[in-house]
């Protein structure tokens, strides 16, 4: 049996990039926030671009937020869909009187702006990570490049398995249980991030 790929949409990111990159891999991936169809796929991915507000609408508007709480199907966030997976976000619209969003706390963690210690934000270009032994990184050699692009990340936790250097440490992979996330793009990352796409398919 094909593996099924789903992509859950919620509204706030360009998705044929991620497409585009499982179909390289010889995959076809299917875009949909129809829970119901949601629930037959073998592997999730949750994409995300924009603010944490934004895609926190998006989950919410689509009615997705108990499906990917309570999924036990792998599960892959990338950028902000891997940002959302934690406690709360500091990414506040500028009108609002919040100091936080909230996020679906799935593991615990929050989501900081990078501070100022003279680097360009956002940070974006070509960056290293160094990962743990994690199954998601198999065959990827430690401090390979990911293309990032971004100006908050999630500090540093116990569920880290990939930190990356900018100014400071931060994770850019975490993982717990079934649920995955990488700050970078792997679907923009070359090689290293074929490789991670294809240890998610295989690996879990």
């Amino acid at each position: 049996m094909p593996i099924k790929i789903c992509i859950i949409d919620t509204g706030s990111a360009n998705l044929n990039s991620v497409v585009q990159a499982f179909k390289r891999l010889n995959y076809e991936a299917v875009v949909t926030s129809d829970t119901s169809e949601l629930a037959t796929a073998d592997r999730l991915v949750l994409p995300g671009v924009g603010t944490a507000c934004a895609v926190m609408s998006g989950v919410d508007k689509y009615n997705l937020r108990d499906f990917i709480i309570n999924t036990k199907k792998p599960l892959l966030g990338i950028c902000l869909g891997m940002q959302i997976q934690v406690t709360d976000s500091k990414e506040v619209p500028l009108e609002s009187n919040d100091d936080v969003i909230p996020c679906l706390n799935i593991m615990p963690g929050h989501v900081v702006k990078i501070p100022d210690t003279g680097l360009y934000l956002p940070h974006m270009g070509w960056n290293t990570v160094a990962h743990t032994d994690h199954p998601l990184f198999d065959g990827i050699k430690q401090d390979a490049y990911f293309y990032f692009d971004h100006s908050f990340a999630i500090e540093v936790t116990e569920n880290t398995i990939g930190k990356t250097n900018y100014g400071v440490d931060f994770s850019s992979a975490i993982a717990k249980d079934n649920f995955m996330g990488v700050q970078f793009h792997p679907e923009k990352s070359s090689k290293a991030g074929e490789q991670l796409l294809t240890n998610f398919i295989k690996n879990f």
